[in-house]
């Protein structure tokens, strides 16, 4: 049902179809019910591996959905695998050393007025789709299911929650498996509170990282939560980051610098408390080297963020802010700092969105998520193909509003509001002196966030 989808957005919480010129290919997968997509990893052989789920209409159970598809996304061939009295869905799917796959199943019973969330279930699946092994780890409680990566001994890392261990109603939990997905180790971290995860990535230490949310450590309502560990799990340090309100942490990846990059939402510095996209770039240590929020007038999320080969970001997420629909994809470039060098939106008039972003062996990028502007069914799994090294720039050109002038043409100095600490960008993102201004497009920067607004001044 399109709800369980919705749910597992929180957990995790204009273009036509015509192609952008930074758009290489895009496709849909899907019957006419309900199918998304939340995880994908390109293979060794071009192609692309998505993972998903499937619904039938009028059911309350429904399938993990698998997609193999050739470099330009065309299907080689699909499956599901469920069982008929759980709803299921793929929260992580990768490719593994052997030319298989490991699949990360987040289970389900679902009923017309509720949702009561099973065991964790792990799939190793040969190069054709069809099942190799099952796992299931839980206890009496529910557990939902984050994220899994090979390991660079074999075996598998999987982060969920946990209502069945630990020490609170809700804690992050840590299993190390081998190769045939026997439990190593296992491990709970938080506090009295919830405390949540939905991303893990070894390090090149050896340990892991994790990202989440937290209302053990908080002060309010939530805050960002990561974890540092060493390979047995034992904990090294853990840092909480976030506001007035309720800010989680939907993905991290270690950057080249030996530091942190998390991506995720924020309720805590947008005035409205309407969500905005939240990224925090860390050291080593965890200690901040900055944080930004992205958004507009309504809720704006990052689900999943990379590093760029200039050591910037790219981050992919959804928008109700802008775009032409409901909601939509939204693909936001950023430098080495968080300044935004440009942002694109993908969707039509109904809901579209984008879960998971992975970097290509050509260069570029592959997006996977939903929508039900395109395809042919209620909602499809969606996928796309970026090109590399992006030029995003911002299409749908609005008025930017301030007390001093209320046009995007200008034929005089650019004024900017009194009694804030203004910046103006170029669409490289570069710097620009208010006497160096000439026509063209820019971003304006009002007390440290960029609008989202693009100013034509002539």
């Amino acid at each position: 049902m399109k709800n369980f989808f919705i749910v597992l957005c929180i957990l995790f919480i204009t273009v036509s179809f015509a192609q952008a010129p930074d758009t290489l290919w895009t496709r849909t997968y899907g019957g006419p019910d309900f199918e998304g997509a939340s995880s994908v990893h390109q293979t060794t052989d071009g192609g692309y591996i998505i993972g998903g789920g499937n619904e039938p209409f009028g059911m309350d159970t429904g399938d993990v959905y698998i997609v193999k598809t050739d470099s330009l996304g065309d299907t080689l061939w699909t499956r599901l695998h469920g069982n008929p009295n759980l709803q299921e869905w793929c929260t992580s799917i990768q490719q593994t050393t052997d030319g298989g796959y490991i699949v990360l199943v987040l289970t389900a019973i679902v009923d017309t007025s509720s949702i009561f969330f099973d065991d964790i279930v792990l799939m190793k699946l040969n190069a054709l789709g069809d099942t190799v092994w099952v796992k299931t780890y839980g206890g009496n409680n529910e557990e939902l299911a984050g994220s899994v990566q090979q390991t660079a001994d074999g075996g598998y890392i999987v982060v969920a929650i946990t209502n069945s261990f630990g020490a609170g109603e809700g804690d992050v939990f840590l299993i190390k498996t081998n190769s045939l997905g026997d439990t190593v180790w296992t491990r709970t971290y938080g506090g009295t509170g919830y405390d949540a995860a939905s991303s893990v990535q070894q390090t090149t230490d050896g340990g892991y990282i994790i990202a989440g949310s937290t209302r053990s450590f908080s002060l309010d309502s939530g805050d960002v939560y990561v974890i540092k560990t060493a390979s047995a799990g034992d904990t090294l340090w853990t840092r909480s980051y976030g506001g007035i309100s309720w800010d989680w942490g939907n993905s991290v990846q270690q950057t080249t610098d030996g530091g942190y990059i998390i991506a995720g939402g924020s309720c805590s510095f947008n005035p409205t408390y309407n969500d905005d996209a939240y990224l925090i770039k860390t050291d080593s240590l965890g200690d901040t080297l900055w944080t930004r929020t992205y958004g507009g007038d309504s809720n704006d999320i990052a689900f999943s963020v990379i590093q760029l080969t200039d050591s910037g970001h790219l981050f992919v997420g959804n928008t109700y802010s802008y775009g032409a629909g409901e909601d939509d994809l939204w693909l936001v470039r950023i430098d080495t700092i968080g300044n935004i060098l440009g942002t694109r939106t993908y969707g039509g008039t109904s809901q579209d969105g984008g879960v998971d972003i992975q970097k290509c062996t050509d260069g570029g990028y592959v997006v996977a998520g939903y929508t039900a502007s395109f395809g042919g069914g209620f909602f499809d799994a969606w996928l796309l193909k970026i090109a590399p090294e992006p030029g995003i720039e911002e299409e749908k050109v609005e008025a930017v509003k301030y007390s001093n002038f209320g046009t995007t043409i200008f034929s005089g100095p650019l004024l900017l509001p009194e009694g804030k600490k203004c910046k103006v960008f170029d669409i490289m993102g570069r710097v620009v002196m208010l006497d160096r201004i000439k026509p063209g497009v820019y971003f304006i920067e009002v007390d440290g966030k960029i609008t989202q607004k693009v100013v034509k001044v002539r």
